[in-house]
């Protein structure tokens, strides 16, 4: 049965998500030898940035965040576009820093997952609410789309194509099932946390104990007591020669969501090399 990792990736007037998707797969590679990764985007891919990549996929149908600023509304159509029978789902902005090959014994078991417990870069579990309280206000699930994972099968087509339904007509659903705390904004955690209520199916597609996480470098999920404006004005980042990184005094051992752009420098990409 094929597996592999996917991503979708497309530009906007301030980040190069591309360039943060050829560093993803460098450090897939750097850890994790003979794992597949695809790329799905519209955008112009440099030769050089390809070769990471088993394949570079145009985004299906027609591109539905063509005037959107946060590119989110192509997410649901990973399902259809992945050319994998499992599918491990990544945003463009994480890194590897270890060999994650036994999460698939463990995913393997599932038609669906979504981790729903995140670390601080210091290993601790996230327990700020700060970016949860629409969640918290209506009972949704607490889904981080960031790192899921599917195997194609009826389950999850069920899945994808509520949240298709979901992020289409967001503003319509969030009024049923978001109205506390209102977001005035399409999120794809949100529209899947939609998407999970509906479908009840919570306890089937996460488990907060789950050992499948990543690290979650937003502001407020630190757990700071005074937060910073951005995270890499407050803490070191040092990247060894052997890709081990290190935030802080921390190294780091869980798939790095690193939020910011500025982190990925171009040393660092080079290293990754």
């Amino acid at each position: 049965m094929s597996k592999g990792f996917c991503l979708l990736a497309q530009n906007n007037n301030d980040t190069n998500y591309v360039r943060q998707a050829y560093a993803l797969a460098l450090s897939l590679h750097k850890f994790n030898k003979d794992q597949k990764i695809s790329l799905i985007t519209n955008d112009d891919v440099p030769k050089e940035w390809k070769e990471p990549f088993d394949e570079i996929i145009s985004i299906p149908w027609t591109d539905s965040a063509e005037t959107s600023e946060w590119k989110i509304e192509n997410r649901w159509k990973i399902y259809h576009a992945s050319p994998y029978e499992q599918t491990i789902v990544l945003e463009a902005d994480m890194l590897f820093t270890q060999n994650i090959e036994h999460w698939w014994e463990e995913l393997s078991k599932r038609d669906l997952f979504f981790t729903s417990n995140v670390r601080t870069y210091r290993g601790d579990i996230v327990t700020s609410r700060y970016y949860r309280k629409t969640f918290d206000a209506n009972d949704l699930p607490n889904l981080y789309s960031a790192l899921h994972y599917f195997r194609k099968g009826d389950t999850a087509k069920e899945f994808y194509t509520l949240l298709e339904l979901i992020v289409n007509n967001w503003e319509l659903f969030y009024t049923k099932f978001a109205k506390e705390e209102y977001q005035k904004w399409c999120s794809i955690d949100l529209c899947c946390a939609i998407a999970s209520k509906i479908l009840d199916n919570e306890k089937e597609i996460t488990d907060p104990n789950s050992f499948i996480t990543f690290t979650h470098m937003k502001t407020h999920a630190q757990n700071w007591q005074l937060v910073p404006s951005k995270w890499t004005n407050a803490i070191g980042q040092y990247l060894r020669d052997d890709a081990t990184l290190l935030l802080g005094n921390y190294i780091q051992t869980n798939m790095l969501h690193y939020v910011e752009d500025e982190f990925l420098k171009d040393e660092m990409i080079e290293k990754l090399k």
